[in-house]
């Protein structure tokens, strides 16, 4: 990995701290979200490079449901803290530390949670914070909650479970910018998040170019296929270009 390590805030021990990836052009963001049908289309193009990365928004729900967005990805592992929680809230030992991929995020970054179900591995306070530090969105694979404050800011979240239940007492971050699993989806730094209404998909970072130009390709396609429809174009016309079978 060649990308940066910004101060640590000294929540989480520096060694927990990996790099983050290669930054993502602005343009390239922009290029993205310029496409129609953005995680489908995306997904499709994954498919044809034989890349697993997509996931369905009936996993992971987003909790705006008409945000899209895209962004690289700032990773975050939490496990499930040994002590119980009744323990850890009387002696306040707090070892979630979330806070700590928001600081090693930059500006239209995604902070990308593997956390635990069914508890909440974010909630408003930390949602407000990524906001002011300008992220694009976080999608955690477990559970967030103050989804009401996230929404009131416009900070869209994807997420697996919600539940007012903390995590401050019952999850431990052991490590920020690792590789992480989403929904059986491998996710390092650097790589392209991507989500909508309909999903969520990661792109590897050595493959962003690449799925870029074909999704550009897939969406010129499918442009077409739409002028042809509002044109006329008779069903079984469409049905033979659109499947390649001639008489």
């Amino acid at each position: 990995m060649t990308g940066r390590i910004h101060q640590p805030s000294g929540a989480l021990p520096a060694e927990f701290i990996r790099p983050n990836g290669q930054p993502v052009p602005r343009e390239t963001i922009e290029r993205f979200l310029a496409l129609e049908d953005l995680s489908g289309t995306i997904s499709d193009v994954l498919d044809k490079l034989g890349v697993r990365g997509a996931v369905g928004a009936s996993i992971l729900r987003p909790t705006i449901s008409t945000a899209r967005i895209v962004g690289a990805a700032v990773t975050v592992r939490n496990v499930t803290q040994e002590l119980d929680p009744f323990a850890s809230a009387t002696s306040k030992k707090n070892r979630m530390t979330e806070i700590e991929g928001i600081n090693q995020a930059g500006a239209g970054d995604v902070l990308v949670i593997q956390g635990l179900r069914d508890v909440s591995n974010m909630g408003g306070i930390m949602a407000s914070l990524a906001k002011r530090q300008m992220l694009a969105g976080a999608v955690v694979d477990g559970g967030v909650r103050d989804v009401g404050q996230s929404r009131r800011i416009g900070f869209p979240v994807w997420s697996r479970d919600i539940s007012p239940i903390t995590g401050k007492w019952r999850c431990v971050t052991v490590e920020v910018n690792g590789t992480v699993n989403v929904a059986g989806v491998a996710v390092r730094p650097g790589d392209l998040v991507i989500a909508d209404e309909t999903g969520t998909c990661f792109v590897p970072q050595r493959s962003i170019e690449q799925v870029l130009q074909l999704a550009e390709a897939v969406t010129r396609q499918e442009r077409h296929y739409l002028q042809q429809l509002d044109g006329g174009l008779a069903i079984e016309d469409f049905a033979r270009d659109l499947y390649g079978r001639g008489d």
